[in-house]
């Protein structure tokens, strides 16, 4: 009830949370009153009109009824004033702590910031002690070594000066040495010159002494010598049993020198061909002691191995693989029933398959098979007869019966008429002329060739059988594709062994997709593809081989083989067939009338046995030049079913002798050369083309 009496009159509560400031402390004195000094009284300035106002107010409260009412009003809201002077105080003191907590935070703060600051301080103090200590050591490092580098050089200087008095030293000792050596062989000289003049006449009666002992030493040592070896030849020659038994012991001595000789030549002649190897032989399956020693695993598997199929592995066309079916029953019966062997020429395009089925039709036979390239023949030059003679000498000593396989048969079995050869390699050819002039039962010859119009006529003469392995076709391109897609992808994707994995994908469609783009390759050239890619897996880096590496590979085999065929043309004369021409170009390189290739009008006794083309046989062609003979001369034009000649050698390949001898012989052998003719029957409209071309001279075409 403050209020009642004005004692809060004119004074405001302080606002919550604001701290209230301590009453200002009384004055040091006053200046009221008389005595100056005193202090003036607490109750001078007291107002008693409150008192007054409140005593009226509660004589007023009194005398109203409601009295009691307002006293109660009164009363509470006093305590409500209290109240909320408590809660201010609350306030206050909740604001105080608050202030104090702010104050610690803010404190906590500083001292966190400070402690921050110091250990920065720290550290760049720190730092640049360490600074400091570097740049120190670098110093000390840099004077270290401008030290050592200047004791170095102090002691190179040194050593320098101590080898050059080192050497002055030498060279003077040597100079002093020499001067006294000098000295020393001149006194020695003079003091023997001067010896000798003095004992001249000693050194002449010492000499002459030392002749006369001699002498006589020679002349006594002769006579012994001379009485005894003729006493021994005396009591020799007077001994007719030592005499016998001398002469029979030298002869025996000779006899058997020379017989050890011979015979070890014989024996090494003998295992050289029955173990050893020719060196024109590149590869055999017979064994050799050399073999056995190196690869005794292999030797025994191949003795214990069975007879083989002769087409296992191998994609031919179905016409071209019964035939070869049928070569290869035929030379195994041939060598069971101990028959004679034929000999078989294969030609066709590079990678077709020759060398392969050579080889397995030896181990389909149980023959032995050698390989030997005609690349090897002409190197050898002299020795070349002597080597061929080895070969077949080799292969007749086999008892399972030879194969024996020439690659690449063209580059020696030349035509001896029209090609220039060397004398060497012209009798190396007669040499393999001679030992296959007969049929054999211990070797089968097989060539192989891709030039075959080159060989020599009396090597065709040779030949029984000529199979021709062209380029596969459609089935044969997709099966070889296959073939090769397994052994090159799918068994090392599925093997387990090896980094590669292979794309999902439909392998079969793909197969027959890549088969009909590679039209015209080799069964070479599709392995070749599938190697490559085998290597495009291997080259990934996760080793999965996908179906667009294979297209790329594919039309990388496709660009480089247009490349080589592009070569092929370019180096090839006549290559390119001419529409509507009289001429056409094969595949080897057979030239043949276009309307003839069109009708199929060749009747060429090598066309009835499968050959694509027609070889006339030895029978054939001696009629057929003898015909061709008689129309030159008579000068008839050929007619339907008539033979044009073809002369063996053009006047250009000629060279004219340079002697007179000469001169006779080179036209012996034209006249002879113009005997030897290939007839080729053409059909009629072929036939009148040729025959107006022929002069009626009778010269040859």
């Amino acid at each position: 009830m403050s209020w009642l009496f004005g004692l809060n009159k004119g004074q405001s509560d302080p606002p919550p949370g604001i701290p209230v400031p301590p009453p200002p402390p009384p004055p040091a004195g006053s200046s009221g009153g008389s005595g100056g000094d005193k202090p003036k009284d607490k109750w001078s300035n007291f107002d008693p009109t409150g008192l007054e106002r409140a005593a009226q107010a509660a004589k007023d409260l009194d005398k109203s009824r409601h009295a009691k009412e307002a006293l109660d009003l009164a009363r509470m809201q006093e305590q409500s004033v209290q109240m909320e002077h408590q809660s201010k105080i609350k306030e206050y003191e909740a604001a105080v702590e608050q202030l104090k907590g702010d104050q610690i935070r803010i404190q906590g703060d500083e001292r966190r910031k400070t402690l921050t600051e110091e250990t920065k301080q720290h550290q760049s103090r720190a730092k640049y002690q360490d600074q400091l200590a570097r740049q120190r050591y670098e110093d000390q490092l840099r004077q270290q070594q401008a030290l050592n580098e200047e004791n170095l050089r102090k002691q190179e200087e040194s050593v320098l000066k101590q080898e050059a008095m080192r050497k002055a030293t030498i060279e003077h000792e040597m100079e002093l040495r020499q001067k006294n050596e000098l000295l020393r062989v001149e006194a020695e000289a003079k003091a023997r010159a001067r010896t000798e003049r003095e004992n001249a006449d000693i050194i002449r009666e010492q000499i002459r002494l030392k002749a006369a002992e001699h002498r006589q030493t020679v002349l006594e040592t002769i006579r012994t010598a001379g009485a005894v070896f003729g006493e021994g030849f005396r009591a020799f020659v007077s001994d007719w049993d030592k005499v016998t038994a001398t002469v029979a012991g030298l002869t025996l001595l000779a006899v058997g020198v020379y017989s050890a000789r011979n015979a070890t030549a014989v024996a090494g002649r003998y295992i050289e061909a029955r173990l050893g190897k020719p060196s024109l032989v590149r590869e055999t399956s017979r064994i050799t002691v050399a073999e056995a020693v190196k690869h005794p695993v292999k030797m025994t598997k191949r003795l214990t191995s069975k007879p083989q199929d002769a087409l296992e592995g191998v994609v031919l066309s179905p016409s071209l693989e019964e035939r070869v079916r049928d070569i290869a029953i035929a030379t195994r019966n041939t060598r069971q029933n101990r028959g004679l062997y034929r000999n078989i020429l294969m030609y066709g395009p590079p990678g077709t398959g020759k060398t392969l089925f050579a080889k397995k039709l030896a181990v389909h036979s149980g023959m032995d098979y050698a390989i030997m390239t005609g690349g090897d023949v002409a190197p050898m030059g002299r020795d070349g007869v002597t080597a061929m003679h080895k070969v077949f000498d080799w292969a007749n000593t086999s008892r399972r019966g030879l194969l024996l396989f020439v690659d690449e048969a063209d580059a020696f079995l030349r035509k001896r008429s029209t090609e220039k050869i060397s004398e060497d390699l012209r009798a190396t050819l007669n040499a393999f002329l001679y030992r296959t002039g007969e049929q054999s039962n211990k070797f089968m010859l097989v060539l192989a060739s891709n030039q075959p119009e080159q060989f020599d006529w009396a090597i065709n003469d040779r030949i029984d059988e000529i199979v021709n392995f062209a380029l596969p076709g459609p089935e044969e391109r997709e099966r070889l594709v296959r073939l090769y897609f397994d052994r090159y992808v799918l068994e090392p994707a599925t093997g387990g062994r090896q980094r590669m994995k292979l794309a999902q994908f439909d392998y079969g469609q793909k197969c027959s997709e890549i088969a009909s783009r590679i039209e015209g390759m080799s069964g070479r050239e599709i392995s070749k593809l599938g190697v490559a890619w085998q290597a495009a897996a291997y080259s990934s880096e996760d080793g999965v081989l996908t179906e667009a590496m294979i297209d790329a590979r594919v039309e990388d085999a496709i660009r480089q083989h247009l490349q080589k065929m592009d070569w092929l043309q370019r180096e090839t004369p006549g290559s390119v067939a001419q529409e509507g021409g009289v001429e056409t170009v094969g595949k080897m390189g057979f030239t043949l009338p276009t309307k003839a290739l069109q009708a199929d009008m060749l009747p060429l006794s090598g066309a009835e046995s499968g050959n694509d083309v027609g070889l006339p046989s030895a029978q054939e062609a001696i009629p057929l030049a003898q015909e061709v003979m008689e129309l030159a001369k008579d000068g008839a034009p050929a007619v339907e079913g008539s033979t044009v000649p073809m002369p063996l050698e053009t006047p250009q390949d000629r060279t004219p002798p340079p002697t007179e001898e000469g001169a006779e012989m080179g036209d012996k052998k034209e006249e002879e050369q113009s005997k030897e003719v290939v007839g080729v029957t053409l059909p009629p409209e072929a036939a009148a083309e040729a025959g107006s071309k022929v002069p009626k001279d009778g010269t040859p075409v």
